[in-house]
């Protein structure tokens, strides 16, 4: 049973993560059409319509690859995470809490 829970949870990772790489890019794309037929834009606007949603693309499934990274860690770990990550958020909130804006 753990070993489907794991298949399943993979599968879910990699339609996120494919989702995650078409969005920036379809909405890019169509924001480009909208310039095109509503301005009249020319055609080449496609060309820094599609790296902008690359960039956005490799963007998101950096942050989506980072934060499973770091939830293996955790569960590697334990719930807890490591000691030194406890200081570490123990240091910050003190840090927070003794500013005055």
């Amino acid at each position: 049973m753990k070993q489907m829970s794991d298949i399943l949870k993979n599968l879910t990772l990699l339609g996120q993560l494919g989702l995650s790489f078409m969005t920036p890019i379809l909405l890019c794309l169509f924001v480009c059409m909208f310039l095109q037929t509503r301005f009249g834009a020319p055609l080449f606007i496609y060309i820094p319509g599609f790296i902008l949603g690359l960039g956005g693309s490799f963007m998101t499934a950096w942050k989506f690859y980072k934060a499973v990274e770091n939830r293996e860690k955790r569960e590697e770990n334990g719930k807890g995470g490591t000691k030194e990550d406890a200081g570490k958020r123990r240091k910050m909130s003190k840090g927070f809490s003794n500013q005055h804006w």
